[in-house]
């Protein structure tokens, strides 16, 4: 076996909740074979495999999960030029800030307002990682993944991919098929910022021509006061960021919330294409602000950020013994899902995945 495999370890420690019981089985691959023995391991087992990156966008039941975690930490950046764009391949165990503020030192634009965001790189074409007016799907030139079922490496496609709103083809009709080990982004060398999210560019309104560097740090800035920027010490620390979806709904429905809450709702463009004509993007924020939810709610020791409201927060003592649990963080979702549905007729959508549920 060229992996190390341990059993029975505890999850909480690899995920930014802090949450979760421990993996039946646990494996940390730093090279594609490992990942492929791994895989064919759990095949030849019949036990139930489940790939981690960051860390930053699940939730681990109490329990903790029944099978193998795939730990992907395959490191390495190599840049080459083409056809005057820089494309950088990067490994999917690559931490994503980091690599971020590589590209802003390079001076290569478009990823720059995706600074400050947690987990790895391998994470960002699954959710279709997005922020402040940018989503990875603008620069991504191709994903290589490896296929659990054929147990073959294939380079998929920007377009391929199938990349809309938070989502991909990884977590949607194919959930569990692939396990990405590398994205190629195709970035601008000398390009432009992107200021195309207004409370960015209100931030940045003393700045006629802000560099790539200032939109970051206006980025980070933003992502801080909103608790949304992974600092050590803060006590709305241990998070999964957004819980929630902005949904995009139907113009009637929009105007049923106007009339609902007797005030317009803040509402930007649902995206392009043909599925989106009609319809609008209402903040999630908004939406359960205004169905009685305030920054710092608490229950028991899952509560809501003190700066944000889309954010849950696992607020007991980090010693895991008074940690708050997988099961109150959902209780929480579930009350704050049911008021706004209550309220508006509007079905929220989680972000995290869940894992061992």
């Amino acid at each position: 076996m060229g992996f190390n495999l341990e059993e029975n370890k505890p999850l909480a420690p690899f995920t930014t909740f802090g949450i979760g019981g421990p993996a039946r089985g646990f494996v940390e691959a730093s090279t594609e074979e490992q990942i492929a023995e791994a895989a064919a391991w759990a095949r030849e087992k019949n036990v139930s495999l489940f790939v981690l990156g960051g860390g930053s966008n699940l939730l681990v039941s109490d329990a903790g999960f029944d099978g193998l975690v795939l730990r992907v930490a395959l490191r390495g950046v190599d840049v080459a030029a083409s056809e005057g764009h820089a494309l950088y391949r990067v490994a999917a165990g690559e931490d994503w800030d980091h690599f971020v503020q590589r590209t802003i030192s390079d001076g290569c634009a478009g990823l720059e307002c995706l600074s400050g965001i947690p987990g790895t790189v391998g994470g960002t074409p699954v959710q279709n990682v997005g922020a402040y007016g940018q989503e990875v799907s603008s620069t991504i030139d191709r994903v290589r993944v490896f296929e659990t079922a054929t147990g073959h490496f294939v380079e998929l496609s920007a377009g391929e991919c199938e990349f809309s709103y938070r989502v991909s083809r990884f977590n949607t009709r194919d959930r569990g098929r692939f396990i990405v080990t590398r994205v190629d982004f195709r970035l601008t060398p000398g390009g432009a910022p992107t200021l195309r999210y207004a409370e960015l560019a209100r931030r940045l309104a003393a700045k006629p021509s802000p560099n790539l560097a200032e939109v970051a740090a206006a980025v980070r800035s933003l992502r801080a006061s909103k608790g949304m920027l992974l600092v050590e010490g803060d006590p709305d620390l241990r998070s999964a960021g957004s819980f929630f979806k902005n949904p995009i709904v139907k113009e009637e429905q929009a105007r049923h919330v106007a009339e609902v809450s007797q005030k317009e709702p803040p509402r930007f463009p649902a995206g392009e294409g043909p599925e989106h004509m009609g319809r609008v993007k209402i903040p999630a924020a908004w939406l359960i602000e205004q169905s009685g939810f305030t920054k710092g709610y608490r229950r028991g020791a899952a509560g809501i950020s003190s700066r944000h409201v889309l954010a849950l927060v696992n607020y007991g003592t980090q010693d895991g013994k008074h940690s708050a649990t997988a099961a109150e963080i959902l209780a929480l979702a579930q009350q704050i899902s049911d008021a706004v549905l209550d309220r508006f007729g509007i079905s929220l959508e989680q972000e995290p995945v869940l894992v061992g549920f």
